[in-house]
């Protein structure tokens, strides 16, 4: 009976005359001319599952959640609002394949689906859209434009004070919930975050550094404490005869925090007490998001985040994104960035347009031994635009395309939240941005197909 249910299709609502429905459509046209999108959700959904008959309530489809993951970006909604938006627009409905019986799915659930699609997987979608455009002749991959921008890690501005008061509140939590687990009487520390809170606000308000001194003398006091603290706890746990999964989830929290808080705590004794540099590349700039890079763009502007190198087309869609750890240069990117279309085309672009952060004489030359015939660097840096291109007027009009990514990047900032990444972890930001790009790509091919 359950497999009779499962291949029935749900009783849709009708179609709705609004021009966001049918975008709508037009997205569940091209979803449903590539079905192997789905196959790669399924991996996903399917891993850590037991393989035995199901049992319970239906739960969502690989289809389902693409499409929820889909809206959910489009509209920049929470997880609350998925739910109630699901439960309450028809258009929605209809987009995610839920019929008029059923009742939608809880925020728990959307999460838990959403979160299991990997990086690697949005990225074979995204690589499934650019096929169906070639094929469609919406975007042939012979002319692209490259550019870096930095999508920001969800975290508060960092500086040492704030981040020591953020490793003894979370150690001190994390301490209470440890003495929970051991007992009464068997793990004793002493609760110093409201000490911890009026140094950290007295050192952001001090005049100058020689009051910030001996404040910051006592704060990295008590965070050696509440470091020791969480030293002992790790090793009252380990000593537990018997092991549940909560307590080895706390132990293991506790190992990491502790971990970072002695990197903190490191990196604050030598910039403020001893005075010394420490580079970018060795900070640790937040507790709960340690992936965060520092990234310094054109010496003045300072993000937190992770730097991404995007490739978009003649059709503003967007062919390739990577994600960069670290702040390299956009020189040492260009001929990974041209690979890469390689790898995705299986060929080489006739026409490259790049920031001017990537022109180097060493990567005009590596880009014209691959055959492709004009190069444009929207800064020269000593180059000829004769060396570059065909003629002057092919630099120009080249460098006139080049800027149109700028309008992309600023397009994916704005209205899909590219700009600050809410997820949670270094494979969840990649998740992210890829997922926003499949999600943009998807409205610019059902937007080209409506025209």
């Amino acid at each position: 009976m359950r497999k009779k249910w499962e291949e029935q299709m749900p009783l849709m609502d009708t179609e709705i005359d609004h021009i966001q429905a049918q975008e709508f459509e037009a997205i569940s046209k091209v979803i449903r001319s590539k079905p192997t999108i789905c196959d790669h959700i399924l991996q996903d959904l399917s891993k850590n599952r037991s393989t035995t008959t199901a049992r319970g309530a239906n739960g969502m489809s690989a289809d389902q959640v693409l499409r929820a993951a889909i809206v959910k970006t489009l509209f920049g909604f929470t997880y609350v609002d998925l739910a109630f938006h699901i439960a309450d627009s028809k258009t929605i409905r209809r987009f995610c394949q839920i019929g008029i019986a059923d009742k939608g799915f809880k925020k728990s659930v959307l999460h838990k689906n959403i979160k299991a699609i990997s990086d690697k997987t949005w990225q074979l979608i995204n690589k499934e859209l650019v096929g169906y455009a070639q094929e469609s002749d919406i975007e042939k991959g012979r002319q692209v434009r490259i550019d870096c921008t930095v999508v920001e890690s969800n975290i508060h501005a960092p500086s040492d004070s704030a981040l020591l008061w953020d490793a003894v509140r979370v150690l001190t939590r994390l301490l209470y919930s440890a003495r929970n687990a051991l007992g009464p009487g068997q793990l004793r520390f002493q609760d110093h975050t409201r000490r911890a809170k009026k140094r950290m606000l007295a050192i952001q308000y001090a005049k100058n550094e020689k009051a910030r001194k001996p404040l910051y003398k006592d704060l990295l006091k008590v965070s050696h404490k509440s470091l020791g603290y969480a030293q002992s706890a790790i090793d009252r746990l380990s000593q537990l005869q018997s092991v549940t999964p909560s307590t080895v989830s706390l132990t293991l929290d506790l190992k990491e925090f502790a971990k970072l808080t002695a990197k903190v705590i490191d990196q604050t004794e030598r910039r403020v007490m001893y005075g010394q540099k420490v580079l970018a590349a060795d900070k640790i700039v937040s507790l709960f998001e340690p992936h965060t890079d520092v990234i310094v763009k054109d010496r003045r502007d300072t993000f937190y985040g992770h730097k991404i190198c995007l490739t978009g087309g003649q059709s503003n869609l967007i062919l390739d994104c990577l994600i960069v750890e670290g702040n390299p240069a956009d020189t040492s990117l260009t001929e990974t960035m041209l690979d890469r279309q390689n790898a995705l085309y299986g060929r080489y672009p006739l026409k490259a347009a790049l920031d001017g952060g990537f022109a180097s004489k060493e990567n005009l030359d590596k880009a014209k031994s691959k055959n492709i015939k004009d190069v444009c660097f929207a800064k020269k840096r000593g180059l000829e635009e004769t060396d570059m291109c065909r003629s002057h007027y092919v630099y120009k009009r080249l460098r006139r395309f080049r800027a149109g990514i700028e309008a992309s990047i600023s397009w994916l900032k704005r209205s899909f939240g590219l700009n600050r990444c809410t997820w949670k972890g270094w494979q969840s930001f990649k998740s992210y941005v890829w997922a926003t790009v499949v999600s943009a790509n998807l409205l610019t091919i059902a937007r080209k197909q409506l025209a």
